[in-house]
């Protein structure tokens, strides 16, 4: 229950990036809920895979490397998922910057709530 409510938050929080970043859409709700999914299974499988391939590149630039590797997992998600795009590179960080930032909002009211 807990992952179906964490991949819903995921998904508001692509539906509302979609609506404030100019350069990143997002076609329907299902669709967001579709990347949602999408990013979870990438950040699962692919994303240990490129830390651990990169790691010396990420010790060297002091961790700033990570952006790439988000923004690597953001064009993936691009690419398998019809309706959603995020148009270049920079859009790509952005838009993995700001996901994060949401989600841990989203997740900590979701904890906060928990405990009332």
């Amino acid at each position: 229950m807990k992952f179906i409510l964490r991949l819903l938050l995921s998904a508001l929080a692509v539906v509302v990036l979609s609506k404030v970043l100019p350069n990143v859409s997002v076609d329907t709700y299902t669709t967001a809920l579709i990347v949602a999914v999408a990013l979870s299974l990438l950040n699962f499988i692919v994303r240990p895979i490129l830390v651990i391939l990169t790691l010396p590149v990420t010790i060297l630039t002091f961790g700033l490397f990570l952006l790439v590797i988000n923004a690597i997992i953001i064009k993936l998600a691009d690419h398998f998922v019809d309706g959603f795009t995020v148009d270049g590179w920079l859009w790509a960080i952005v838009f993995s910057l700001l996901l994060s930032l949401l989600q841990s909002i989203l997740f900590s009211i979701l904890k906060s709530d928990k405990k009332k």
